[in-house]
């Protein structure tokens, strides 16, 4: 009778999230995010990889795996995205990633799910790769939401060195820190500090954006002597650099059961950031990777656990986007919706835990002046689908394409002939969503001729 009764109070509990910001820091869930940079569908375990990524893996056993999670095809978007609950071509992020000598960043003026988790009472933290902006102090992840920052503010760094393009990227609470070690490693040993160290009578939001497997090619040796069978070098590293960070996924998971963490009222979730590339790794039989708005680029492995809230090897079959996370954690944690910019996020909780279709008309997967594609019910309009995501020129050719992405994943067949008024509705709404779109920051692909690489990024004078 009392486990009917708990049951009862806890979806009770959760329908009135929608009505009421009143939750107790015992009801608040804590909430540790870990992000892999480039990690293709194809490169976990679960999903069949030859790379050995077994914690991964047992938290797909453990939780619900995402069978249709998008992303943006490249790493700043997602990460946008993912704070603001809003699609980058609302702000003018949906052109490549905020460049080294970018002087912007994810705009002041967004509302950010740790500003919002903070408000409701969370210590927040974030472990890892940055890339929303660092030309000013106001990008910064402290003053973003923030309590705590650690690791670095560029894509691309040296994962030895922790430095980009000569200059030292690496910082605690956005100040400099020099240490040594390899990122991947250094981002898990302080991400199982802060675990370690947290008054738990307060709720937790833990970001844990890796950059790995992001080129440079780069792991310790006693990772890449497991792949020495791969015939090809970069084959090699970059097996080592998944399994390195699987290594760093399961360190984590291992701190919050040392801490005692309450695996009931403990919500871990792990997506990567776009589709991997595929002469490094795996989409399997989704076509094209990363930077391209095919499956490949955008359709990424994802599980989320949370013990007596989500089945242990359960499945979530609806199409949702990354956007879908911030109103989804924010009502989960009590905080309140309401803001000044609109949502493009839904909430995703019925989809993950009761199996309902997704909350979405359609998913955008990009809207920018040379490409673009959206989702809607089982079809998909791609819109020069061969443009990569940094590109800086009209393409020379327009395509236009449609997919049946129930009946055809893999993206082989372009239907729009056979689906006329489909492929008419669908291409008009793309461009008018097009038509809406902020204004794009498009930074060139090189540094500008009197760009200076400063000797620590995101010191100020």
């Amino acid at each position: 009778m009392r486990q009917l009764i708990g049951r009862v109070l806890v979806l009770s509990g959760l329908a009135l999230l929608a009505l009421t910001s009143s939750l107790t820091a015992a009801e608040q869930p804590h909430i540790v995010l870990m992000l892999a940079d480039d990690l293709g569908w194809g490169d976990v375990g679960y999903h069949g990889s030859r790379i050995s990524t077994p914690n991964i893996d047992r938290l797909a056993a453990r939780g619900v795996q995402f069978n249709q999670l998008y992303v943006q095809p490249v790493c700043s978007p997602t990460r946008a995205s993912l704070m603001s609950g809003r699609y980058p071509m609302r702000y003018g992020l949906q052109c490549g990633v905020v460049r080294p000598w970018a002087d912007y960043g994810l705009p002041l003026d967004e509302r950010t799910l740790p500003q919002a988790l903070n408000d409701v009472g969370y210590e927040t933290a974030v472990c890892g790769k940055w890339h929303l902006g660092h030309s000013r102090p106001e990008y910064l992840p402290t003053s973003r939401g923030f309590d705590h920052q650690y690791g670095h503010y560029n894509g691309a760094i040296d994962y030895f060195k922790l430095e980009r393009d000569g200059g030292h990227d690496w910082h605690r609470d956005d100040k400099r820190l020099d240490e040594e070690g390899y990122s991947t490693n250094l981002i898990a040993d302080e991400a199982s500090r802060l675990i370690k160290e947290h008054d738990q009578s307060r709720p937790l939001f833990l970001y844990v954006p890796f950059n790995a497997p992001h080129t440079p090619l780069q792991a310790p040796q006693k990772y890449i002597d497991q792949y020495k069978h791969y015939k090809q070098r970069d084959r090699q590293v970059y097996a080592a650099m998944v399994t390195c960070m699987d290594d760093a996924v399961g360190q984590i998971v291992d701190a919050l059961e040392t801490a005692k963490f309450p695996a009931d009222n403990t919500l871990i979730f792990f997506c990567s950031d776009n589709g991997g590339i595929p002469k490094l790794g795996s989409n399997r039989e989704l076509r094209s990777g990363k930077g391209r708005l095919y499956e490949g680029g955008v359709r990424v492995p994802a599980v989320m656990v949370w013990e007596n809230r989500l089945p242990a090897g359960g499945e979530v079959n609806a199409a949702l986007h990354i956007v879908d996370l911030y109103p989804t954690f924010l009502k989960l944690a009590g905080a309140s919706l309401e803001q000044k910019k609109p949502l493009d996020g839904r909430d995703a909780w019925p989809a993950i835990a009761e199996g309902a279709e997704s909350p979405h008309d359609f998913i955008l997967h990009n809207s920018t002046p040379f490409h673009g594609a959206l989702r809607s019910g089982p079809w998909k309009i791609v819109h020069n689908g061969d443009v990569t995501a940094n590109t800086t020129k009209e393409p020379d050719q327009q395509v236009w394409e449609l997919f049946n992405i129930e009946q055809d994943p893999s993206e082989k067949k372009n239907v729009a002939d056979k689906h006329p008024r489909v492929f008419e509705r669908l291409k008009q709404q793309l461009t008018e969503l097009a038509a809406k779109a902020h204004e794009p920051n498009i930074p060139p692909n090189r540094a500008p001729g009197d760009f200076q690489v400063p000797a620590v990024w995101g010191e100020f004078n």
